[in-house]
């Protein structure tokens, strides 16, 4: 195929869109790829289709070598099988919901769990039947609160989603782990640097989880990993429970007069200055208990206050925070929430005002490096006093623990492994075993071997197609412009025409009509009124990774060649061109 970029329908801009905050978005729009259409919401271009198509092309011969089939859905869904399984509600404000001329409730389809286990549910009826998997490339739809970074985070976006179905768990692992191959694969062969970290399953459901993260510093993800091997998104890092320890020789509990204090550092500095340590060791953060207060609003639109408790040197992590609550969404705890609580006194709240049992009534979470046993400075309940040798367990208590604070880079990985540290990714793959969530809720059985009905084990496993060409143009770009992979390229040489001489236009399409003929696709460079200058920028910008410059060289016999990524030049032949370019292109 030959794309004439006289004809083309393609405009390049010198500038960044005012909107676009990371590479890729900037990338794509001025390289004419996609099209911003409202927030959230993008037109690809042919240019960009032609990417998106190879992406897909990739994720499809994978699934289908596990033996995965593919069909596809609608996109616009009934409301009663998501109200079957409760997700009508638990999506919240995240979900397109419209009605229909006779005033059904309808939706756009953000995932397709239910719509898949129906179809299995009316096809099949026997353990014979299974195991299968079978999946959709289609487009989703989710209402995001604050869509960003172009195509990474949509309200419109296409996505491979497969799905598995087994009698028994071990089938179901026998299916996650050839899902997981796959994965690696797909991923393998996409062009970019990623990892695998344990993962929460949230709103899905489920047990083992684990997502695959392009590593990226513009991710909106954060994963830690250690020496060790151990990797997980910090969503799922699970701190355990500190022993208990002896407190039998810590005084009484004191409150002491700390005015000015409704921070942790003030509190600090005024412990160190008026009421020090009898040790003789300066008060850190780290001796500090801080109390935290959020609203929960459930999906029903219920609010719920809620207290944490962090030692007073870590903050609260929003997305621990919100992966703990799901599928309620934390808010601020507000002027209005203070004035329904008199009994808390802000900025000096301790934990005597907190939890089920007080006056308050606030459900009380504690992080699990709380240990019973151990003495905290914390509020009195009273505006400029702490209290000081308050001990978890003899002089306070919780309703629980809640996995909510920051991970520190040092801190020890979960497994002993090591210290971890931190890093940023984009959320590319999603594999969950979700057991028998769906199928409980929407009646799927099976018999098995023995005639005895039997509820269907399921897994879900999902890639972001559109949100891996940014993911592929965050790590594949330099100050110049794109450099695609070989494999989501979306033409195999760029085939520019420089000057304006007739015999170097006509070598060109001679070279181009030549380079099809060899099953290569060209995007050729035939404007005629354009300056070199503005085509070798074009060609930069848009990133084909083989450049073909037809110019002044053809005097002497030779084409340049030049390797986008490396920027390495060759002059060759005009007569051994076109098997060079072959020779490229193929390896």
């Amino acid at each position: 195929m030959i794309l004439r970029m006289s004809s083309l329908f393609l405009r390049t801009l010198r500038e960044d869109p005012a909107d676009a905050e990371v590479p890729s978005h900037k990338l794509l729009v001025r390289a004419g790829y996609i099209r911003r259409t409202a927030p959230g919401m993008y037109t690809w271009l042919p240019l960009g289709l032609r990417v998106l198509r190879n992406v897909e092309k990739i994720v499809r011969e994978e699934m289908d070598a596990i033996g995965a089939q593919e069909l596809v859905f609608p996109a616009l869904l009934p409301r009663e099988p998501y109200e079957a399984t409760g997700r009508w509600t638990e999506y919240g404000p995240n979900l397109f919901r419209l009605k229909d001329r006779k005033g059904a409730d309808m939706l756009l389809g953000p995932t397709h769990e239910e719509m898949f286990t129906l179809a299995v549910k009316d096809l099949y009826s026997s353990y014979k039947d299974l195991p299968l998997s079978i999946y959709q490339i289609q487009n989703k739809y989710r209402d995001e609160a604050r869509p960003r970074a172009g195509v990474l985070r949509g309200r419109e976006f296409v996505m491979k989603d497969s799905y598995s179905f087994d009698v028994d768990q071990a089938g179901l692992q026998a299916s996650y782990d050839l899902h997981r191959k796959a994965y690696i694969r797909i991923f393998d062969r996409l062009g970019f640097d990623y990892v695998i970290v344990q993962a929460m399953s949230g709103a899905m459901g489920g047990s083992a989880s684990e997502e695959f993260l392009a590593v990226a510093e513009n991710g909106e993800d954060t994963f830690v990993r250690s020496p060790g091997g151990y990797a997980a998104n910090v969503e799922a890092v699970v701190v355990p429970q500190s022993p208990p320890v002896d407190a039998s020789a810590v005084p009484a509990a004191e409150v002491v007069d700390t005015p000015d204090t409704p921070t942790i550092d003030t509190l600090v500095e005024t412990l160190n200055a008026k009421h020090p340590r009898t040790d003789g060791r300066q008060w850190t953060a780290a001796d500090t208990l801080k109390n935290v207060l959020v609203t929960l609003v459930h999906p029903d639109g219920t609010r719920e206050p809620l207290a944490i408790g962090v030692p007073g040197d870590r903050a609260i992590d929003e997305k621990r925070l919100g992966a703990q609550v799901e599928p309620a969404e934390v808010v601020a705890f507000d002027d209005a929430e203070f004035a329904k609580n008199p009994a808390l006194a802000r900025g000096y709240i301790g934990p005597g005002a907190l939890g089920k049992d007080s006056e308050s009534g606030i459900r009380y979470l504690l992080d699990p490096r709380v240990a019973e046993g151990s003495a905290w400075v914390t509020g009195a309940n009273k505006t400029g006093f702490h209290v000081i040798n308050l001990v978890h367990g003899r002089d306070f208590t919780a309703d629980g623990t809640i996995q909510a604070a920051e991970v520190h880079d040092g801190d020890e990985a979960p497994d002993g492994s090591g210290p971890l540290q931190s890093a940023r990714g984009i959320e590319m793959g999603h594999i969950f075993q979700l057991g028998q969530k769906y199928a409980e809720a929407l009646d799927l059985k099976v018999l098995d071997q023995n005639g005895k009905l039997v509820t269907v084990t399921m897994g879900s496993y999902g890639v972001g197609v559109t949100r891996a060409v940014a993911a592929i143009a965050e790590g594949n770009h330099d100050e110049l412009g794109l450099i695609w992979p070989r494999e989501i390229t979306p033409a195999d040489v760029h085939l520019v025409a420089t000057g304006k001489e007739t015999e170097v236009f006509a070598k060109a399409a001679e070279l181009a009509t030549e380079l099809e003929s060899r099953g290569l696709t060209v995007l050729y460079d035939d404007r005629e009124k354009v300056s070199p200058g503005v085509k070798f920028k074009d060609a930069e910008l848009l990133g084909i990774p083989t450049i073909a410059v037809v110019g002044k060289g053809l005097a002497d016999g030779t084409i340049e060649v030049k390797d986008r990524r490396s920027g390495d030049r060759t002059d060759v032949a005009v007569t051994e061109v076109v098997d060079k370019l072959v020779e490229v292109v193929r390896g």
